[in-house]
């Protein structure tokens, strides 16, 4: 939780002047003058390192390691790429997934294959949920300098595809678990109707692109990601 609101706050200082220009952030703290520069600098300094040190004190150093490399790779591959090429989603995706291997590494010492499983599951997902955002907010991304989204010849294929088929890898991914006989019935039920249920929304988006369906994959992204989660959950507890 540190390592991450230092990274947003030492984001939003980046991309203040960028900001600026799109309505949906321009009521942000450093935009509106809430907050000065300095003071949003040395406190995301200050909570990214209190948290790396924490993690490395009261865990172990892998994750330590694995949050400063989400925070390097959050604000210093993905903030710039945004305003280079659309791959940025590709690269945002990677310190996007890194959480569930913190946690992993934080309580077992290390990364075994359903450490990368889960990250497999939360990678995939970022992408539907985000071409969601960035359809939605196009116009606003466009005017702040971002290329999130490819020129307009190719822009609607790229979002279909982007939406269409991580979705469709993360409905099998998500079914590893209970392919494996590491699951029971809830989870497979659960990874079953959540992974149908997403993958028509994202369908849907893909061959009718409007901010209704963009909002309603986005609705439907919020509500896959804890409830598969929380299947798994229970499962265990069973």
């Amino acid at each position: 939780m540190l390592v991450a609101s230092g990274a947003a706050t030492l984001n939003q200082l980046i991309e203040l002047r960028f900001d600026a220009q799109m309505r949906r952030t321009a009521r942000r703290p450093l935009v509106s003058r809430t907050i000065g520069p300095s003071h949003a600098l040395w406190f995301g300094i200050s909570l990214s390192v209190i948290g790396a040190i924490y993690l490395a004190v009261t865990t172990n150093a892998l994750a330590s390691l694995l949050s400063i490399l989400t925070l390097l790779g959050y604000l210093f591959l993905y903030t710039p790429l945004k305003r280079k090429t659309p791959l940025c989603t590709l690269i945002g995706a990677l310190p996007g997934a890194m959480p569930p291997l913190i946690g992993w590494a934080a309580a077992c010492g290390r990364l075994d294959t359903n450490a990368w499983l889960l990250f497999a599951i939360v990678f995939l997902w970022q992408f539907p949920h985000f071409m969601a955002i960035a359809w939605m907010y196009r116009e606003d991304y466009a005017r702040a300098g971002y290329f999130v989204l490819p020129s307009t010849l190719v822009r609607e294929r790229f979002v279909a595809w982007q939406s269409s088929l991580p979705t469709l890898v993360l409905f099998a991914v998500a079914l590893v678990p209970a392919i494996r006989g590491e699951s029971g019935i809830v989870y497979l039920a659960g990874a079953l109707v959540l992974g149908i249920a997403f993958l028509c929304y994202s369908v849907r988006f893909a061959f009718r692109m409007s901010i209704v369906s963009a909002r309603q994959l986005l609705f439907a992204s919020i509500l896959y990601l804890p409830c598969c989660l929380l299947c798994s959950r229970w499962t265990r507890n069973e």
